[in-house]
């Protein structure tokens, strides 16, 4: 073997990605030619095969992320117990009681909304209380399945899918079960695209004196929330969503009768001990070791939407949903969500259609990514989003798309109702 052989062998051995772009001709080492490279321009193997195709995500979560934030959180990696950390921490802390629209500090945990949501139940339900838990999709099952985990009694409102939970109905659980101490509801079911009475039932629960614990992480920031204005106690969210950033953070807002129910009571928690946030953040301060970069984005996203104001956010949210359930009905598919929420829309997959082989279309000829159904819905239903870092533009043209491979499919519609659909229902 010659020289340069042996010398590619070893760089295989020790340095393979710089050795894959090397190849020995004629006893000389050159760089592979752009035919030898699996890609010249970047590895997608999840992704279309044309390199110039946006990838748009219209799931609820992860939703689309701005160039402009991607680059932000590119810049120097600082450590997070200086100063410039703290100030960055403080500013987010106050942008987001802007977007919670309450007084108080949101706390920034690391990790999904899912921590926080443990965080929540640790904190506040115990052992000895009862709390209810009402659920009419995937992610309020989870919360009861956190309960469950933890052995903590609770009871439970059922709604079917598609239905959001009413508050009259949260008050007459509330008078057959005197000792529930904690209310537990999703204010946007994001597997079933239906949203609940918030409001009414943070009032239900004031009014019986019980801590209401909320799931926002598709509602915060994206469909009218009012933590205050309403009397919710806590309320928990994820950046993946209306915060427009890849996943990696969860935010809780406490108020101060929720904090008294929280310091009466040591949980079995430690890595998402609310108290031990809150005793941080006082000093704009994490307990644990952050991610710096998500907490640079989150600056960066909190401030556009401080700029476009919030109520721009709802409204904008607001014509987007109304504009693409226009778009299906004139495409003639039906609304999946009896009681629709703004933030992501479903839709029933039409008889006879493959909703894996439709969305592997779109994603595939025209770089949309629509969500699956989930569970028991998997199959039989998509769903769109229009939280975030989403507009007019971006939404008609995923309409379209998804009008083309309809038709494709065998589909019959006539193509561009859709299209004119949502043009008309959102300029009018």
């Amino acid at each position: 073997m010659s020289c340069c052989g042996n010398f590619l062998n070893e760089l295989r051995l020790f340095w393979p990605s710089v050795a894959s772009f090397l190849v020995s001709v004629d006893g000389v080492i050159v760089i592979a030619r752009p035919a030898i490279c699996k890609n010249p321009v970047r590895e997608r193997p999840y992704f279309g095969d044309t390199p110039m195709m946006k990838l748009r995500l219209f799931t609820p979560g992860p939703t689309m992320v701005s160039p402009e934030v991607m680059l932000e959180m590119a810049q120097p990696l600082d450590h997070h117990r200086t100063q410039g950390f703290k100030d960055m921490l403080k500013e987010c802390t106050e942008l987001l009681g802007y977007v919670y629209q309450t007084k108080a500090a949101p706390l920034v945990l690391t990790g999904s909304g899912t921590a926080a949501m443990e965080g929540a139940i640790l904190s506040v339900c115990r052992p000895d209380a009862k709390t209810l838990v009402c659920h009419s999709g995937k992610f309020g099952e989870r919360w009861q399945k956190i309960l469950a985990k933890f052995k903590l009694p609770h009871v439970e409102i059922k709604q079917p899918y598609g239905h959001g939970i009413k508050a009259e109905m949260v008050i007459e659980a509330l008078k057959k079960n005197a000792d529930v101490k904690a209310v537990i509801f999703v204010h946007s079911e994001t597997s079933t695209c239906a949203v609940s009475e918030a409001q009414g039932i943070a009032k239900a629960c004031r009014d019986h004196g019980a801590i209401s614990i909320v799931d926002g992480i598709t509602s915060i920031g994206a469909i009218p929330f009012k933590m205050d204005e309403w009397g919710i106690d806590i309320a928990v969210t994820g950046s993946q969503k209306a915060l427009m950033l890849p996943p990696g953070l969860a935010f809780a807002a406490v108020s101060d009768r929720a904090w008294q129910a929280i310091d009466a009571y040591d949980g079995p928690t430690f890595y998402n001990d609310l108290k031990a946030f809150r005793k941080s953040q006082k000093d704009s301060d994490v307990p644990w070791t952050p991610n710096n970069q998500m907490v640079r984005g989150l600056r960066y996203t909190l401030r556009q939407i401080k700029a476009e104001t919030i109520e721009g956010v709802w409204k904008r949210t607001a014509r987007l949903a109304a504009g693409t359930r226009a778009a299906f009905k004139a495409m003639g598919l039906e609304l999946y969500a009896a009681d629709p929420v703004d933030s992501v829309t479903g839709v029933n997959v039409p008889a006879g259609l493959d909703e894996g082989a439709w969305r592997k279309a779109l994603r595939a000829n025209y770089g949309v990514h629509i969500a699956a159904g989930q569970g028991e819905l998997k199959g039989k239903m998509v769903r769109v989003n229009h939280m975030g870092y989403v507009d007019d533009v971006d939404t008609v043209g995923a309409i379209a798309a998804m009008e083309w491979t309809l038709a494709e499919a065998g589909y019959k519609l006539d193509v561009g109702a859709g299209v004119a659909a949502f043009v008309k229902a959102t300029k009018a």
